[in-house]
């Protein structure tokens, strides 16, 4: 059985060990191996008054989640997803699609004008979101700043 619903601080343990096993494994490999800095991500993501998680769950396991804020521009109210993951082996059997249609549902409910993301190009993340109707904004770009070692 399927159910998707609005996270709570009691899936917490959940939604750290699905991230952890999707993000480290291909193709990502992202080291996770910092439990505190782990902890701290995720605490950044679902703990603040406009975090907004939403989770895929079967038979009462958490298989795939949406992470991310509400944010109010003058264009309306965005909902920003900042990570969105699906069980690796449940990859490609249309949850990450039906996760992304509830996330719309409950969002629009809300009064939510839109969906924001970034992703990386050439990652399979790029052309599933191209896929299910998300487009490029034109004119709009990512910057980032490393600071340099001591």
């Amino acid at each position: 059985m399927q159910e998707f619903r609005i996270l709570q601080p009691e899936d917490f343990t959940a939604v750290k060990e699905l991230f952890r096993a999707v993000f480290t494994g291909a193709p990502w490999h992202d080291d996770w191996s910092d439990e505190a800095q782990l902890d701290a991500y995720l605490r950044d993501l679902t703990g603040n008054a406009n975090s907004l998680g939403i989770g895929l769950f079967e038979n009462g396991a958490l298989t795939a989640a949406s992470l991310g804020s509400i944010m109010h521009w003058h264009a309306g109210t965005e909902y920003y997803i900042c990570e969105f993951f699906v069980q690796t082996d449940r990859q490609g059997g249309g949850r990450g699609t039906a996760l992304l249609n509830a996330c719309e549902d409950i969002t629009k409910r809300m009064g939510i004008t839109h969906i924001f993301l970034q992703t990386d190009l050439g990652m399979p993340a790029y052309d599933f979101y191209r896929k299910n109707g998300f487009t490029e904004l034109k004119g709009h770009v990512s910057l980032c700043k490393f600071f340099e070692g001591d």
